[in-house]
Order: structure tokens, then sequence, then C-alpha cells
């Protein structure tokens, strides 16, 4: 299907598009995804509900073809999420929300409730998180991609911080092969300058949302932990947790069709 540019706005920053892709019919489902990623992260979740739902998949600001703004917030990028519902008509959805994903999806879900049919976070909680992307941004820093020969050279000099590499791989899909050399697409200034405002923990509000909550977690993962149970339910009261087995941070990748059934049986009942 084709992909689409539609304004989006907050107070806090210039108005900018928001980049997404629509598949399906029926109800509609918006896919959110993670901190240095893309709508493609989550694509199999997304191909597999778009056989029985409208499907929505956002680029976040400063991600993927979404365009560059000078700041990023949990608020901010919930708000332009909110924006880009009117401008495509949808007085509400169910969200699906992976990582930093799953942060802007419960932001937006609990400061305008009315905007939410379901919600489905994977593998985050709506805590503070200490910082723990140190040596990625170090070694996306120190790459200079204008003068990157080849995708091998920047996995090589990558390697130098972040010795994982499916780690590497999924990072280097931000380059863009240019006449000489490449450019991020994503807006890696900004995405560092604003980190401290994506690891903080979710409003919370006078009133908790009501609504039907899923939590997924990877079971290798630590994103979800005993001690986030208070947090989650003083916000969401009604969340219900499911627990993937034998997979990290990652799920929805390393068990794409045990996730994406996960959360088809949450949607549909």
């Amino acid at each position: 299907m084709p992909a689409h540019d539609t304004p989006a706005h907050d107070t806090n920053v210039e108005p900018q598009p928001l980049y997404f892709r629509k598949q399906g019919q029926g109800e509609p489902v918006v896919i959110l995804h993670g901190l240095f990623g893309s709508m493609e992260n989550l694509g199999a979740q997304a191909r597999a509900l778009a056989k029985h739902f409208c499907v929505y998949s956002i680029d976040l600001p400063n991600h993927g073809r979404s365009a560059h703004g000078a700041t990023m917030t949990l608020s901010s990028m919930a708000a332009q999420v909110n924006d880009w519902m009117e401008a495509q008509g949808l007085p509400s959805a169910s969200f699906v929300g992976h990582s930093l994903g799953g942060k802007v999806a419960m932001e937006l879900v609990l400061q305008q409730p009315e905007k939410c049919q379901k919600l489905v976070v994977l593998d985050i909680a709506p805590v503070h998180y200490e910082p723990h992307h140190t040596k990625v941004f170090k070694g996306l820093l120190a790459l200079n991609p204008a003068q990157l020969v080849s995708r091998t050279d920047a996995d090589t000099q990558l390697k130098r911080e972040v010795s994982e590499p499916a780690v590497r791989s999924f990072l280097l899909k931000n380059l863009v092969k240019e006449a000489q050399g490449f450019s991020w697409r994503m807006n890696l200034p900004v995405i560092y300058a604003s980190y401290p405002n994506l690891i903080t923990a979710n409003t919370l509000p006078e009133t908790p949302y009501e609504g039907d909550v899923l939590f997924i977690k990877g079971g290798k993962s630590d994103y979800i932990l005993e001690q986030h149970r208070d947090a989650i339910a003083a916000r969401f009261p009604k969340a219900k947790l499911r627990l993937v087995s034998g997979v990290g941070h990652w799920l929805h990748a390393e068990k794409p069709e045990h996730v994406a059934q996960l959360v088809m049986h949450f949607l549909q009942h």
C-alpha cells in the first residue's frame, strides 16, 4: 500500500508530517515502533492484523520517513499522533506500541482516553528508566555517514561499541545511500539530545484509564518487572499481562506469530 504524509502539531513543536502506511479493512489499529526504529520493524504484526483490521503503521517523529523536529517528548509525540488521527478522521483507535512506541501510546491514552478503544503495550512500562543506550549513542555519534564507503564499513566501526550483530543491523537500517557516502534517515542529534525526555515516566493522571489494556513481556527482558506493578495499576487498573517465554525485548521479531496471536485475540475479544 502507498504511504502518506499528514501534518501533525502541538503547542511545543513546529507542525510536521508523520509518515504512515495503511493496509487492511475494519476497525482502526495504530502501530507505533520503538527507539531508533521505523514502521518496518513491526511489519509482521501489521500484516497479520491487516487481515481483520484497518492498520495504520506510523513512523514516529524524527524516525523513519517522518519529518525532523527540534525536540521530542512523550507528550509532544502523543500530541502529534493525536493530530494525525484528527487529520485522518479517526475519532478513536486501538493502539499497539513497542518500547518507545508503547510509551507514546500510553501517554496519548492517559491524556486523551476517549481516543483509545484498546491498548497493547509490547515490553515497556510507564516508569522512569535509567539510561541504557550509552554505548549505542557513542557508536552512532562516532560515525560520519558522509565518509562511509559501505555498510560493511559502518558495521565495522559500530562494532567498537555495539557487539551484537543483530543490534548493529537494526541500527544501520537508518543509513540512506547518497551519491557519495551515506546519511542518517533518523534525526540522530535530536534523538540523542531528547533521550532524557524519552525514558521518563508516563503521566500519572488524576483519573486512571479504565479501558482494556494488555502488556506483553519478553520472558528474558527486564523492561517490565514486578516492581513496576504499582505504576502500571495506578494508570491502567484493568491491565493484563502476558509473558512470551524465551525472548528478549524484541519479542515481536523473535516470535512474530505468537505475539501476533496474542495481540489479535486481545483486540477481537
